[in-house]
């Protein structure tokens, strides 16, 4: 018999300590620890690669870095070009992904259509959550026909791993993990040691077998992904699957990729068949207006490596209340403050006795300090109760002095405009040396301080 052994976890990071703790020396959360109970047998661990089918255990030795062969990575070709984009240019065999987002956002929606969709890829679904009926009712939804999809309802990993073995699949989703349980560990579903070790099974298992595996977490009220904070250390992708509820639009984006870049992210509109990747979002994010309003400025913004134009809305009015209110949806607050302090500085514009009510149009959460440009001008127009022209655009980060400056990948920005029939676009001067070659079609008005852009517009 194995002996029985309790420690104490962090449910905020995971931290594993003997006794109990007031205050977690890693994440400095104060009273997160709870006692689980583990009892691993060392002679499983050492013999648990032998449930994944494997014959003999390679061997490991000391060898020079030039005696390494480099090879590309092999990756399976998704039929979701935005999946695609996200995960580096495909999926990588032996790669393990971690998927996390709000309930009901559509990851378990997203990830059974693209298993659907793989022809001729052996896909194993394990759900712990759904039953087989619920299941097929989501894929009739979905009128996608596969032979090669299997489904497996269990929450056992020693279970999971026998029907693994028979099955030898190519591609494994794991729908959640915070669902399953190893017998290896005494404690409930869902619990730190439980995410833990049965991440790390499946990671053992995508690593010897060369089989690609996402498994698809959840994530805590305050946005962070649920779990031990090792469980995206232990994964070699992290997607966070976000948008929000009320509109149509989800955003798939990378916070790891040790196969690609962490820049990217692929947009989805949400149907009645499931998840329609959106080729150029830019038109679906701008509004199609009958008349011109005050209030509204087009940013031309870049998200991972493409290029979007996205509406500002601005709205400033008196303050009726003692202190003025400061309302933001898709921006930072603080941004905003250093906004209004630089107009009422340098434009020498009265904010500070005016509520500020400001929206990132489309339910979109922007961080991309080009933004700043469109934000100012959609604040001034609105504070002036005077339409800015539809067909103006802008690009570019302010200073604390009231100085626009220099964004990187200018001519992304540009050329996206142009293409969809923009007639003037505002930049940085000092974004025109990378600029002195290119031709364009559209108008480019450099300006190099605040009370330039407002001549200009006013």
């Amino acid at each position: 018999m194995s002996k029985i052994k309790t420690a104490f976890f962090c449910s905020n990071c995971g931290y594993e300590s003997a006794k109990w703790l007031g205050k977690c020396p890693s994440c400095e959360q104060w009273n997160t620890f709870v006692e689980e109970v583990i009892t691993k047998d060392n002679k499983i661990q050492e013999n648990e690669w032998k449930k994944f089918g494997g014959s003999d255990k390679k061997e490991n030795r000391v060898m020079p870095l030039q005696e390494v062969v480099s090879a590309e990575e092999r990756r399976i070709t998704s039929a979701d070009p935005e999946l695609n984009r996200v995960l580096g240019g495909g999926i990588v065999a032996g790669s393990i992904v971690l998927v996390a987002g709000e309930p009901g956002i559509g990851k378990s929606t997203l990830f059974l259509q693209n298993g659907l969709r793989l022809q001729k890829v052996r896909t194993l679904y394990i759900s712990g959550e759904e039953s087989e009926q619920q299941i097929k009712m989501r894929a009739d939804r979905l009128n996608i026909r596969n032979d090669d999809f299997y489904l497996l309802t269990e929450t056992s990993t020693q279970i999971i791993f026998q029907e693994i073995k028979k099955l030898r699949p190519q591609l494994v989703i794991v729908d959640s993990i915070q669902t399953l349980q190893s017998p290896y560990i005494e404690s409930s579903a869902g619990s730190v040691s439980q995410i833990r070790e049965c991440a790390s099974e499946f990671q053992r298992f995508a690593k010897e077998t060369h089989t690609p595996v996402f498994l698809i977490g959840h994530i805590t009220k305050d946005g962070s992904i649920a779990g031990p904070k090792v469980l995206e250390h232990m994964v070699d992708t992290v997607l966070q699957f976000e948008g929000d509820r009320h509109y149509a639009y989800r955003i798939l984006r990378t916070l790891k990729n040790r196969f690609g870049s962490t820049a990217e992210l692929g947009i989805y509109e949400m149907t009645e068949q499931g998840m329609r990747g959106v080729s150029n979002p830019s038109e679906l994010l701008i509004t199609q207006k009958e008349e011109t309003l005050s209030g509204i400025a087009i940013a031309a913004t870049i998200e991972g490596l493409r290029p979007l134009l996205i509406e500002v809305q601005a709205l400033v009015t008196q303050s009726v209340y003692g202190t003025p209110q400061r309302t933001v949806s898709g921006l930072d607050l603080r941004r905003l403050q250093l906004l209004l302090a630089v107009l009422e500085k340098r434009g020498g514009f009265h904010f500070g006795v005016k509520d500020v009510f400001l929206n990132i149009a489309g339910g979109l959460k922007i961080e991309d300090p080009s933004i700043d440009l469109a934000v100012l001008c959609a604040l001034l127009s609105s504070y002036e109760d005077t339409p800015l022209s539809p067909r103006v655009c802008f690009a570019g980060e302010v200073g604390l002095s009231g100085e626009i400056r220099a964004v990187n990948r200018i001519e992304q920005r540009i050329a996206e405009a142009e293409k969809l029939g923009f007639e003037r676009i505002f930049v940085s001067k000092y974004n025109q040396k990378s600029l002195a070659a290119a031709k364009f079609d559209i108008e480019v008005v450099p300006v190099s301080r605040v009370e330039e852009v407002y001549r200009h517009l006013f």
